[in-house]
Formats: structure tokens, C-alpha cells, sequence
């Protein structure tokens, strides 16, 4: 089993769409990573039971949790609580590469 990880040489890139890939799972918890290219928005949603955080780890994004909406940069962490609606967009000219944490679904 592989235990360590460069999240580089993982990044998802898919033009358009929001590029997933997963880094760990287990029963208890999904590591992976979010890529948006530029323009690109994770549409607002939500998980009834499961907390989500976002790691910014390259480029800027517009974070809506709840009534809130906020910019991110590297070295943030947004946290998205069970049931609170949350999304991301890119609005800027370079990719935005988030590590995204999560309980798996039940």
C-alpha cells in the first residue's frame, strides 16, 4: 500500500470540468485533489453528513459556503460543515489546485 504521495505528480486536468482524483480512501476518510482551469466552478451543492475541507494549494479561488463568499489563496483551508451549501469557482487566469478531505459517503 502507497503511503506517500507528491500531490504533483497527481493533478487531474480536464479542460472545462472540474478535474477529480483521489489520492487515499478508506472507510474513513478520502484525501484527493480538485483542479479547476480558469472559468471553471464546482457548482454549489452539499453533503447532508459529511464535513468537506478545501487546502488551496495553487491558485485562487471564490469559495461560497453558506451566505459567505470568499477568495482563497494558497496555504488556505476553507471548511465546509455537513448540510452547508459550498462550491468553488476559478475566476482567475491560472489553475487552481485544492486538496479536498472528506468523510467517503456512507
Amino acid at each position: 500500500m502507497e503511503v506517500f504521495k507528491n500531490y504533483r505528480d497527481h493533478v487531474p486536468i480536464r479542460p472545462g470540468k472540474v478535474g477529480k482524483e483521489t489520492l487515499f480512501e478508506s472507510s474513513r476518510l478520502l484525501l484527493g485533489l480538485n483542479a479547476l482551469e480558469p472559468r471553471v466552478e464546482q457548482s454549489v451543492h452539499t453533503h447532508a453528513e459529511q464535513d468537506k475541507f478545501y487546502h488551496v494549494l495553487e491558485g485562487e479561488g471564490e469559495f461560497t459556503v453558506g451566505a459567505e463568499v470568499r477568495s482563497a489563496g494558497p496555504g488556505e483551508v476553507v471548511w465546509a460543515p455537513a448540510g452547508v451549501e459550498h462550491g468553488v469557482r476559478n475566476g482567475g487566469e491560472r489553475r487552481l489546485v485544492l486538496l479536498v478531505g472528506m468523510v467517503p459517503p456512507p
